[in-house]
């Protein structure tokens, strides 16, 4: 009896996980296709980076170009589960805050996989 009590919360544990992280691999995956892309399209393709100041840097520094998109990436995908965990269903307030950033990280996942889809129409021929 008592085993299975730990079964179940090590099960209920890992799917909170699982759906708590879902967002963030989804954002950092996205992005890192979206680094590789830009960074392959700008090489080979003859594409141009669209945002000035990385277009600089990609201009100078490559490596400079890929800490920084991958350290982005990384941080916004990461504030996901950081973020969640700081909320709590208590109050009203806290629902709010939740949907707000579940509605942001929507609105992010989509811009990325709008970009990603972009970057591929330039590479593919």
């Amino acid at each position: 009896m008592c085993l299975e009590k730990y079964e179940m919360k090590i099960i209920s544990m890992y799917y909170a996980l699982k759906s708590d992280a879902l967002p963030s691999c989804l954002i950092i995956l996205l992005g890192s296709i979206d680094c590789l892309t830009t960074l392959i399209g700008t090489i080979y393709a003859g594409a141009v980076e669209v945002n000035p100041l990385m277009k600089c840097i990609l201009s100078t520094n490559v490596m400079a170009f890929l800490a920084i998109k991958i350290s982005a990436t990384l941080i916004i995908g990461f504030t996901y589960i950081f973020a969640k965990g700081t909320l709590d269903n208590s109050t009203k307030t806290s629902k709010y805050s939740r949907n707000l950033m579940r509605v942001a990280f929507a609105g992010i996942i989509s811009l990325l996989i709008i970009t990603a889809i972009n970057n591929l129409t330039v590479i593919l021929p």
